[in-house]
């Protein structure tokens, strides 16, 4: 009874006094646009994840073989326009969802979150020759990756050069998109971006600043003039601030953003402690009804994507490695061993429900189970055992993917398996082939292993709740035996 109560006590805690403030902030509107606006981004960094292995090829004699026949340099380009623009997909998608949902015209919005994100970073990017320059410089190398002309050779031309020809020779070009920015470095300044233009847009729609025009109109017409004040504001709000950076900060504002908040909240995430916290909160929120999936998936997303984005451009320069400053934790982390099988890693149970299971409810939902585990999805074990709010299993659910996170995270970082590579894995991709897919063989192991964990750390906990509904199912059948024999007499 005691610890009936005492169990009560704690659910009544968590549920009055823990989620009601942390759904409240899953369910502003900012937040809201987060989650479904990354959503945007997804197909373009799938798609482009695929362009990156097929440019990098892991077989030595068919990379070398892709390079020599351009091929590379094809792939490499689609890479560049999918995966490598992901945070000016994210700009978009954010404001058009905050937009969107504020039941106005979105699309608009989602166009000036571009621009101004576009408006508010530096348009030029550094003149090849500087980086090629010197004795620690890259050289000249041609289509193939051969180094032509060494660094030294580089300078040593250069340098004799008129001053005034070296100095236009190395001076930033001008007049074009730096892609660094709209890539995986940019992401937090286009949340930002996409936040604040889809607060401002519909906020200006709100309050009537907009061109009206009469109903005869076509509506595809007057949707555009409905749009031009709201947007102007923003855009010319966005140069001055642009202006305003250039000219007493020498730097813009992306470029501040990533130094004092993308490069702590990415070194966070990406910490032991990081991903302890993440893989213990998944299933924290689930065990009380909550989607513990969803919430920390919508609220990590714009910090473990650039880690991905970051270990992708070293797997693409061949440098994927701790030492040149991969991340262990990355969405793919995320997706593909916190959330392996479903949040929880459940997999262990559907073993149990296989092969040792006595109770008709567990082998039942087991086999309901079965097949969508294979695919990442867990439901009808959370609802159906149901694992929600369920004390038996509560340990091994809250256990296995802190396991399973810190053992993944200390092998990675020691070397034993490499850091994932930046493929981008759809979350529904099943266990193994995944791992294949995003660290090659060993990865592909190494998730085998925690497969085995799962195993391991679910099957006393499961035996003992079978245990429990055997004794149930037996003793309704005895009831209902007895209830039959009375009503016979």
């Amino acid at each position: 009874m005691d610890d009936t109560q005492s169990n009560s006590a704690f659910s009544n805690f968590i549920n009055n006094k823990i989620l009601p403030p942390v759904m409240k902030f899953v369910n502003t509107k900012p937040v809201k646009a987060l989650q479904d606006g990354m959503v945007y981004a997804l197909p373009f960094i799938i798609i482009g994840s695929v362009f990156l292995i097929l440019s990098n090829v892991p077989i030595p004699a068919v990379a070398a073989a892709m390079k020599a026949s351009g091929w590379s340099a094809f792939f490499n380009q689609a890479y560049t326009a999918t995966f490598g623009i992901m945070a000016l997909w994210a700009s978009i998608g954010i404001a058009y969802v905050y937009v969107r949902n504020e039941g106005y015209e979105a699309l608009p919005a989602g166009l000036t979150s571009m621009a101004a994100f576009l408006i508010l970073q530096s348009l030029n990017i550094a003149n090849p020759l500087v980086a090629a320059m010197g004795k620690a410089g890259t050289g000249i190398t041609n289509a193939a990756g051969s180094t032509v002309m060494s660094g030294a050779a580089v300078q040593a031309n250069i340098d004799k050069l008129p001053h005034a020809l070296q100095g236009f020779l190395t001076a930033p070009v001008t007049g074009v998109i730096n892609i660094t920015w709209l890539g995986g470095q940019g992401m937090i300044a286009a949340i930002i971006c996409g936040i604040l233009v889809g607060w401002a847009y519909s906020a200006m729609i709100r309050k009537g600043w907009k061109i009206t025009l009469p109903e005869q109109v076509p509506s595809s017409v007057a949707n555009q003039f409905t749009a031009m004040i709201p947007a102007g504001v923003i855009l010319i709000v966005s140069l001055l601030i642009y202006a305003a950076f250039s000219a007493f900060g020498n730097t813009d504002v992306l470029q501040l953003i990533y130094k004092l908040l993308q490069t702590p909240l990415q070194g966070l995430s990406d910490s032991f402690g990081g991903a302890i916290i993440i893989a213990f909160l998944v299933p924290f929120f689930w065990f009380f009804g909550v989607h513990g999936g969803l919430i920390m998936g919508g609220i990590t997303s714009g910090i473990l994507i650039p880690n991905t984005f970051d270990n992708a451009a070293l797997y693409k320069a061949g440098k994927l490695t701790i030492g040149q400053g991969a991340h262990v934790v990355t969405n793919e982390f995320y997706n593909n061993f916190i959330n392996l099988t479903g949040s929880g890693i459940t997999l262990g149970l559907v073993v149990f429900t296989l092969v040792a299971a006595h109770s008709v409810q567990f082998k039942t939902i087991g086999k309901i189970e079965l097949v969508p585990a294979l695919f990442n999805i867990n439901e009808p074990f959370l609802f159906g055992l149901p694992i929600v709010m369920n004390p038996f299993l509560a340990i091994p659910f809250f256990l296995t993917p802190v396991i399973v996170a810190a053992s993944t995270y200390l092998v990675i970082r020691f070397g034993i398996v490499p850091p994932l590579n930046g493929f981008a894995a759809p979350w529904t991709t099943p266990a193994i082939i995944s791992g294949f897919l995003i660290g090659g063989w060993k990865m592909a192991i190494w998730q085998t292993i925690t497969l085995l964990m799962s195993v391991g750390i679910y099957f006393p906990f499961a035996k003992k709740y079978d245990a429990v509904l055997t004794k149930q199912e037996h003793d309704k059948e005895v009831a209902e035996a007895a209830g039959n024999a009375e009503a016979a007499k």
